[in-house]
């Protein structure tokens, strides 16, 4: 290789998708103290020219380059079964926006819909001030997994979204996701693509549910109603707090009872999908970050997690079983972790206190009982 002669040793890993280098590189061209803490100019020209991605790894015995390299073109994609799985979520959550908006009846069939297409700006309309923040949050939410992914060379999908008609669900969707087609390289790899994507989703979340709460209507005292709410047609869904709920209906003047314009409910449903994804248990975002931080603890702190969730499924919300039983059947009864090329090397510094942050975005989203009824 063109980088051997900066190099004291390295192995070279062939995966179906990628070649995977790991080099310990000379100290004379900023490999370890007292050498430059920067690679040496040759190296660095070296570096400019490798045909992949690349990134710096420090360890007690040296600093290593981990080196990506693909040996051919990627899959194709499937560009237009994303895209109209995209606009079908589009058209299902409008759908539930139009009945939060109140503009289509709740149980609205095939024939009432075929109407309020002909009708749309006066019916379908007012639904997109749900559907295109909810379709915001998830789209930033998948995109920081994906474009992370890409950045280092990864095999990963775009987005699949959920479409769901209202007969199963009254938001229009399941969510969304992407398929990570191979292994990860390292526990580094690992936290960069798992807390890109709750860290992306919340920063639409936040002003989306801000705005709809300026949007919202307080409802007087003796409406028999307490809390956030929402209508969907004749039916009235109590939603539970959070603390950043609470706290943003403190700073907008909402504290009593509001009933949620559909903008804000776009807005509390972001912090939900954030906090379910951030649960560390299993394959969720906070079970990879768990992993990503320490390998030992992954699978007993899922355990206890799992346990948790049971308790808070009996207590409080019954949707915590299901949440629960789905994350054990998509990990095969195990709470495991999928392995690592290489588990061993530690997380830097800056990534273990940014674990902080995502711990805190996790307690400031959770909420034990999301609908209260």
């Amino acid at each position: 290789m063109e980088l051997s002669r900066f190099l004291l040793a390295w192995r070279t890993l062939r995966l179906r998708d990628r070649e995977v280098v790991d080099a310990l590189v000379d100290p004379a061209h900023g490999g370890t103290a007292p050498a430059p803490a920067r690679p040496s100019p040759e190296l660095a020209q070296a570096l400019r020219s490798w045909p992949g991605r690349w990134y710096w790894c420090d360890e007690p015995g040296g600093r290593h380059l981990l080196l990506t390299r693909h040996p051919g073109p990627g899959p194709r994609e499937r560009w237009l079964v994303h895209a109209g799985l995209l606009l079908a979520t589009l058209g299902t959550t409008t759908w539930a926006g139009a009945v939060l908006a109140g503009a289509l009846p709740e149980g609205a069939g095939i024939a009432i819909l075929a109407d309020a297409i002909r009708r749309a700006a006066e019916t379908l309309a007012p639904g997109l001030a749900f559907s295109v923040p909810l379709l915001g949050i998830l789209l930033a939410h998948e995109l920081g997994h994906y474009l992370t992914a890409r950045r280092y060379g990864l095999d990963v999908s775009p987005p699949y979204f959920i479409p769901v008609p209202l007969v199963a669900t009254w938001i229009g969707t399941m969510g969304a996701f992407i398929r990570l087609r191979t292994v990860l390289t390292d526990r580094r790899q690992l936290w960069d693509v798992a807390a890109l994507g709750p860290v992306a989703g919340f920063v639409v979340t936040l002003p989306a549910l801000i705005a709809g709460l300026l949007l919202s209507e307080p409802l007087p005292e003796g409406s028999g109603w307490s809390g956030m709410i929402v209508r969907f047609g004749s039916t009235v869904i109590p939603l539970g707090d959070s603390v950043i709920t609470l706290a943003l209906r403190d700073l907008t003047g909402h504290s009593a009872t509001v009933l949620l314009h559909p903008l804000a409910f776009a807005g509390w449903v972001g912090a939900f999908v954030t906090m379910l994804n951030l649960v560390p248990l299993g394959q969720l975002d906070g079970g990879h970050l768990l992993f990503a931080v320490t390998p030992r603890w992954h699978r007993r702190t899922g355990l206890a997690v799992w346990a948790a969730l049971m308790v808070l499924g009996w207590r409080y919300w019954q949707g915590w079983l299901l949440w629960g039983f789905l994350v054990f059947v998509l990990s095969r009864g195990q709470l495991a972790h999928p392995p690592l090329l290489d588990s061993y090397r530690d997380l830097d510094a800056a990534r273990r206190r940014s674990a902080w942050g995502l711990l805190l975005l996790f307690v400031l989203t959770f909420t034990p009982a999301p609908f209260r009824i």
